[in-house]
């Protein structure tokens, strides 16, 4: 019993860890991208998917049914930065936030300090001086890099293959044994029936001869043939384990009515053995020599024998291990406490398990966590235990700075008595360290974490992942010397990444040679990645260093530090204009506080204020606590002297601007205008929530999650919060739950939200024309409520995608023409759509030229135009969008293609290689799997489709081609 009770309690706080951890109080920002999620909520983003051109695309959510397992955690972050454009792909998130800083520290550390006003001279240049190259320095990644991550995933993937085959075995064979049972195999049986609160007690050694001869069938007498629930039967279970100094015996009944019940050992049946082996079975005593035994020594109140032997009495009506029997509910925590240590002093495991229960729900704070985690502890009551855990964990990261929970969370002694109660887990330590640092990196709480993290280590990528964690805070701390060890130590459990940490802290003790030469070492062993040549170039100068960063780029677009050093060195050389155009290139695909930080830098440099603002409005909103200028000015403090050298709107100049660029899919530029309401109208829960939809779209879980709890918060009225919770379970991958928030929220207030969430839910979930139609109906109410153009444009795409679905295609044109008169400037992807089903394809290339020019961020808009076009004109648009946004994997899948149809296969090979370097894609995976199995590469083939199955197990065509190349390679094997 209390093993059972053990594993709920290890059960429930590993799956809290797990839910909060999926969370988006703690999702990585950037790295890695959500199944699931729609960018803005906006049907036409699914367009913008990974799927060959002439797919029957099922809109709204069709490419986001199914959830897929994370990766492998030894395995997080090796696929660098991830784009939302993929529907079909899953990648590899990080651990813990890769972060860049213009900071002199490797790390970016938020200071919650104001400094003192100061303003903006125009004539004298700026407050803090111009960035600098010197002051550039990118962070070593604090998560696992594999040197070759698609080998990585293949081994995991056969570890997990071999780990599920044992699992059988053990099933199959644990089957054979309860047969062998049921057939009579283990029939004979001496165990004695005495139990003591459900306890089983074993026989005497006289009563369990060496050999099992058939026993004799007993006699029934009184005793032994009442039922299981009655009064005698809960008598005759009442048993002790101890004997006192005294020479008496303690019990949890009367030992009168003990006596009268307890049948002969002649007479008693034969019972089964324990079914719990990992306790030790009772010793069985024999009759006292007095008919009441003395309490009074054993430090024990009348009042809790009393209520003990209330329910002593009460658990023979359940099943024999006291599952019926309950504890008042009324019972004070003071009684239950000494109930629990009465309990585990004389091994009464249902008592135990009863009072663990009752002390469990009655933690409602961590005030009450604080109170009951000591005895729960020295009791090992692993339910409770458990509980006063997930109120810690619930409070993060304020419970940290409590001195009494940090002892027990973060000191060697606090995870010895955590691992004595079963709780000590890696995943835990993971956490708690996860969020300690990022909450600040130099802080000693989250050195003693990872310390705890690298003890709980069992395989070997968690001893790497922890020093290499350790290496990562010592070296924020300034502490090289102490990084340099921790980093040799990863590196000599086998993660070769940490040797770029190793040269970094040999660098800062300035060993600039030797961590030249420590780089150019990783460079000839292995195959040459993007963070080598970049982590080189922090040591060399000029030109040898310019093109170290060009190498980076080339092998990985996705890296930061190379656009901003290039820009950085771009404004020294006074072309402050082909400085913003480089930062620009990063910022189209991936937007960083780091990187507007820096273009505002720069459009101050030009004086240009509107343009400055408007990046630090959206950096705020990304990190609220930024501090810029090399820690020296928070950016609401900035925001505040940049005012006053700009033209001020009021709240309807700013809806005007909203409209505006929203139109114009000017997803930055919309932020910044909706930070700007918000600053004025701080409790709208309607404008978190717009927030929420831009940061989907710029692939900002972390903050959209965040700004998505604010709107709930905020919300002024019930059905609005059953909305964003609906939102929000959603996004955590509870679509019925959502349905029913949406459903509820209907019922109080008819809403465009509430109508348009069920809609989405639920063209998310089926596929059926009945369904299909069901949701045009859902949109059609949507729209008949009160809403702004905004969202009724997103309604009336929406809708168009799905009669096209239906093969509707007038109703779709039509919807799409709706959308477009209220300026929702998407919709002209999906109308380009209808032309072309309906044979138009001049109209749909037309039409998909329309949204080019007219949205900022176009590089989509380039991907699908090339399919309404001729070869050549296809591939001249697929490498512009490679150009705006190398981490849309289409382009790459596309001229992989082309190439095995010219016979190319190496060249086909290389290009999707190139891609997979970088990006960790389901679809390059089995594309590139497919091209091995064509080549006659049977190791290829299973190693890309391994890979593959690690991101989604469950993909079809990948577990088909899985099981044709491992039966070419087993005669060959």
């Amino acid at each position: 019993m209390n093993d059972r009770f053990r594993n709920i309690g290890q059960h429930w706080v590993q799956g809290l860890v797990a839910v909060v951890m999926r969370s988006a109080l703690y999702f990585p920002e950037e790295g890695r991208e959500r199944e699931g999620e729609v960018e803005g909520r906006d049907a036409e983003q699914l367009l913008d998917d990974d799927t060959e051109p002439e797919d029957h695309r099922r809109l709204l959510g069709a490419h986001h049914g199914s959830r897929r397992p994370p990766p492998p955690e030894f395995l997080l972050g090796a696929g660098g930065d991830r784009s939302s454009s993929s529907s079909s792909s899953s990648s590899a998130p990080s651990l813990l936030r890769p972060s860049f800083s213009l900071h002199s520290n490797s790390l970016h550390h938020r200071h919650h300090h104001r400094p003192s006003s100061s303003s903006l001279p125009a004539a004298d240049g700026l407050p803090c001086g111009l960035p600098s190259p010197d002051l550039l320095s990118p962070s070593v990644d604090p998560f696992l890099r594999p040197v070759d991550p698609v080998s990585s995933l293949s081994l995991y993937f056969r570890r997990l293959h071999r780990a599920d085959e044992v699992e059988v075995e053990v099933e199959v064979d644990e089957g054979r044994r309860r047969r062998r049972r049921r057939g009579g195999i283990y029939a004979t049986s001496t165990w004695s029936s005495g139990r003591c609160c459900g306890t089983w007690a074993t026989p005497s050694s006289s009563a369990a001869p060496s050999a099992r001869p058939a026993p004799t069938p007993p006699t029934p007498t009184a005793a032994s043939s009442s039922p299981p629930g009655s009064a005698s039967s809960a008598a005759r279970t009442t048993s002790t384990r101890t004997t006192t100094r005294s020479g008496t015996r303690p019990t949890c009944g009367s030992s009168s009515a003990r006596a009268r019940a307890r049948p002969s050992p002649a007479s008693a049946p034969p019972s089964p053995p324990s079914p719990s082996p990992q306790r030790p079975p009772l010793r069985r005593l024999r009759r006292g020599q007095r008919d009441r035994i003395d309490f009074s020594r054993n430090g024990v109140s009348p009042r809790a024998l009393r209520a003990a032997r209330r329910f002593a009495r009460s658990s023979g009506d359940g099943d024999g291990y006291g599952e019926a029997a309950r504890l008042p509910r009324d019972l004070p925590r003071d009684l239950l406490l000494e109930l629990l240590a009465f309990a585990n002093k004389f091994c009464c495991e249902a008592l135990k398990s009863a009072c663990d229960a009752a002390l469990a729900a009655s933690v409602l704070a961590p005030d009450d966590a604080l109170l009951l985690i000591d005895p729960a502890l020295e009791e090992s009551s692993s339910l409770l235990v458990a509980a006063c855990l997930q109120s810690f964990l619930r409070d993060l990261p304020r419970s940290l700075h409590d001195p009494e929970i940090a002892r027990l969370l973060c000191g060697a002694e606090g995870r010895e008595l955590l691992a004595a109660a079963g709780h000590a887990s890696f995943a835990l330590y993971h956490f708690l360290s996860h969020v300690a640092v990022e909450e600040d990196a130099t802080s000693n709480a989250a050195v003693m974490l990872l310390e705890r993290l690298a003890e709980s280590a069992a395989a070997p990528w968690q001893r790497q992942l922890a020093l290499h964690q350790l290496g990562c805070v010592m070296l924020a701390r300034g502490e090289f010397k102490d990084a340099q060890r921790w980093f040799e130590d990863a590196a000599a459990a086998g993660h070769v990444y940490s040797l770029a940490g190793v040269a970094r802290a040999k660098f800062k003790r300035g060993h600039k040679y030797s961590a030249y030469k420590l780089m150019n070492s990783i460079i000839d062993d292995h195959d040459p990645a993007g963070w080598m040549y970049q982590e080189r170039s922090l040591y060399c100068i000029g030109k040898e260093k310019m093109a170290d960063l060009r190498t980076a780029t080339d092998l990985d677009p996705t890296l930061v530090y190379p656009y901003m050093y290039r820009a950085v060195s771009l404004l020294e050389d006074d072309k402050i204009g082909a400085a913003i155009a480089e930062i620009n290139k990063i910022l189209a695909f991936r937007v960083s506080t780091e990187c507007l930080e820096l273009r505002a830098w720069f459009y101050l440099a030009l004086e240009d204020y509107e343009g400055a603002l408007q990046d630090i409005r959206a950096l705020m909103t990304l990190d609220p606590d930024y501090m810029m200028f090399h820690g020296k000015i928070h950016g609401d403090h900035l925001i505040e002297l940049l005012r006053q050298h700009v033209q001020q709107w009021d709240l309807a100049d700013c809806w005007m601007q909203l409209y505006d660029r929203w139109s114009a899919v000017d997803d930055i530029g919309s932020l910044a205008v909706v930070h700007q309401m918000l600053a004025k109208e701080p409790g709208n829960s309607s404008l978190r929530f717009r927030q929420s939809l831009l940061l989907l779209r710029l692939n900002c879980q972390k903050a959209a999650m965040r700004s998505l709890r604010l709107a709930r918060n905020h919300s002024t009225h019930e059905y609005e919060r059953l909305v964003y919770e609906g939102w929000i379970l959603y996004d955590t991958g509870h679509r019925e739950e959502a349905l029913i928030k949406a459903e509820e929220s209907i019922a109080i207030q008819r809403s465009f939200e509430a109508f348009f969430l069920k809609a989405y839910v639920l063209a998310d979930t089926s596929l059926e024309t009945t369904t299909a139609l069901y949701v045009i109906q859902l949109l059609e109410q949507a729209n008949s409520c009160a809403s702004d153009n905004l969202r009724k444009g997103q309604a009336h795409n929406n809708m168009g995608s799905i009669y096209v679905d239906c093969d509707m295609l007038d109703e779709a044109a039509e919807c799409y023409l709706k959308a477009l008169g209220i300026k929702h400037t998407r919709a002209h992807q999906g109308l380009a759509r209808v032309y072309y089903l309906k044979n138009q394809k001049k109209s749909a290339y037309d039409e998909m030229t329309k949204l080019i020019e007219k949205a900022k961020n176009n590089a989509s808009a380039y991907e699908k135009r090339s399919e309404y076009c001729d070869r050549d004109m296809a591939k001249s648009d697929l490498n512009m969008a490679t150009r705006l946004d190398p981490t849309r994997t289409y382009p790459y899948r596309y001229r992989a293609a082309v190439l095995m149809d010219d016979h190319k296969e190496e060249e086909a090979i290389a290009e999707l290689s190139r891609v997979i370097a970088f990006k960790l894609d389901l679809q390059l995976l089995h594309l590139r799997a497919a091209f091995y199995d064509s080549m006659g590469d049977s190791a290829a083939t299973l190693r890309d489709c391994e890979a593959a199955l690690c991101l989604d197990p469950a993909h079809a065509d990948t577990l088909d081609l899985y099981n044709k190349a491992r039966e070419k390679s087993e005669p060959q094997s």
